[in-house]
């Protein structure tokens, strides 16, 4: 076989998936993002009660609410991935995500059409969560199929990196509007532009990734599904899909386990900080927005490296490190944040930059966790139960917190979860390097009492 001649096909399918993947992904957590960063700017065309806080805590409230699709869309593009294939799932995933933000876009006001306005929006901010909580478990799992098994970890950082570019790009994008518009026309329709360029987005992102091919592990596993002459313990699909599920509560609960420290953290430090700085802490929309931008250019440069090094010397330890480090970090990040952009851009680079070791590790952690059949659902359905649960939750509960003058119970409540992420990695076996096809036997193992 010619080597030379393979290398340009092998590095040109590998641009192709990165761009795909990458490319819907960001237009994803954009739209998703992009919600908490415009929240304050646009929660008074939605709820027009008079009352500017008690506006902003329902729009966030919806925000929370469009959480409570994403199990559904965990389990629905889940299982969609599982029995038909990831391709398909992210395509339909994209699809959705891009509609419901040019539906937010075009939302005439309160004003306008009375009640209608929240309901739509509630309703967008429900069809989201269903393709976002569909998104994640499809991506990860793909990208860590397609994946070296020696360069999975790096790999999986993908998803996290082309994510933040996305949340980075709502973020910038705030802060360039809020430079050029007053408040009065980011209140009136500045709030809008990003909504309607997300949904543009949306259709690039959906003809990147009905280009992509199906991987060849889930493809295997299919052969393997056909063939009734198999060997009993092949890597194929199941035959009871949901049976096969709840044959594997142990991993299950070991995804909600690491998720619970690291959703809420990161979406505190990476999604609503900026919010929070401007809302609780008043700092200059605009400096609050540069100094959010320029923190996530930290976490993106960061989250490769992390993914390399646990490729070398393994998820556990890394995890274990960086979590702890984190949680005794949390209350002094607090203090440091301030009344300053500055000292916030500061406290938010050095979360985000222990924060990126989770978000670019687990991608590859939870796949190796589940065999083929039933590894985007069984990490998509607990992964979203605990976002939902906790990272959806964690802007509002901060923003309580601080309006209640007792911010540092959220910390500690912070501080809790990351410490259940750190005790459930203490009970899981390393997995790096696992060859995906082989899982099978390995979760059967330590599954046993």
């Amino acid at each position: 076989m010619d080597h030379s001649a393979r290398r340009p096909a092998e590095a040109q399918s590998s641009i192709r998936t990165f761009v795909g993947v990458g490319a819907g992904n960001a237009m994803e957590w954009f739209d998703w993002g992009i919600y908490a960063t415009f929240a304050t700017f646009f929660a008074s065309q939605f709820f027009a009660s008079g009352d500017s806080g008690a506006d902003l805590l329902r729009t966030l409230a919806i925000f929370a609410v469009g959480f409570v699709a994403r199990p559904f869309g965990g389990a629905l593009f889940g299982w969609l991935a599982d029995r038909k294939g990831r391709q398909l799932s992210m395509a339909l995933t994209v699809a959705l995500a891009g509609g419901g933000s040019l539906v937010i876009g075009l939302t005439p006001t309160y004003s306008s059409i009375g009640i209608a306005a929240p309901l739509i929006l509630l309703l967008a901010r429900l069809a989201q969560g269903l393709a976002h909580g569909g998104e994640l478990p499809a991506a990860q799992t793909y990208i860590a199929e397609m994946a070296p098994p020696e360069r999975r970890g790096q790999w999986s950082s993908l998803i996290y990196v082309s994510g933040s570019v996305g949340v980075l790009g709502g973020t910038l994008l705030g802060a360039v509007l809020s430079g050029l518009l007053t408040p009065e026309q980011m209140t009136a329709f500045g709030w809008r532009i990003p909504f309607v360029l997300g949904g543009v987005f949306g259709l690039y992102a959906l003809v990147m990734r009905l280009r992509l091919r199906e991987s060849d592990t889930f493809l295997d596993a299919a052969d393997h599904g056909a063939d009734h002459t198999a060997a009993p313990d092949a890597d194929r699909l199941p035959t009871s899909f949901w049976r096969a599920l709840v044959a594997n509560p142990v991993a299950m609960l070991r995804v909600i386990g690491l998720t619970v420290g690291l959703t809420i953290s990161y979406y505190v430090w990476a999604i609503s900080a900026p919010a929070y700085a401007i809302s609780a802490r008043g700092i200059d929309p605009q400096s609050a927005l540069w100094a959010g931008s320029g923190a996530t250019v930290v976490f993106i440069a960061v989250l490769p490296l992390w993914g390399r090094l646990s490729d070398r010397i393994g998820r556990r330890p890394t995890l274990i490190g960086a979590g702890v480090l984190l949680a005794v970090l949390l209350f002094p990040l607090d203090a440091l944040a301030g009344t300053s952009a500055w000292t916030l851009f500061l406290a938010m680079s050095i979360a985000l930059v222990l924060i990126a070791a989770g978000a670019a590790i687990v991608p590859a952690l939870y796949a190796e966790m589940f065999p083929t059949g039933i590894r985007a659902a069984g990490m998509g359905v607990p992964y979203s139960v605990a976002v939902a649960a906790f990272g959806g939750t964690a802007p509002y509960l901060q923003s309580y917190f601080a309006g209640i003058g007792s911010p540092a119970l959220f910390t500690g409540y912070a501080v809790v979860a990351l410490a259940a992420s750190t005790i459930t990695l203490l009970t899981m076996p390393e997995t790096k390097g696992r060859d995906l096809r082989q899982v099978r036997k390995s979760v059967a193992r330590t599954l046993e009492p």
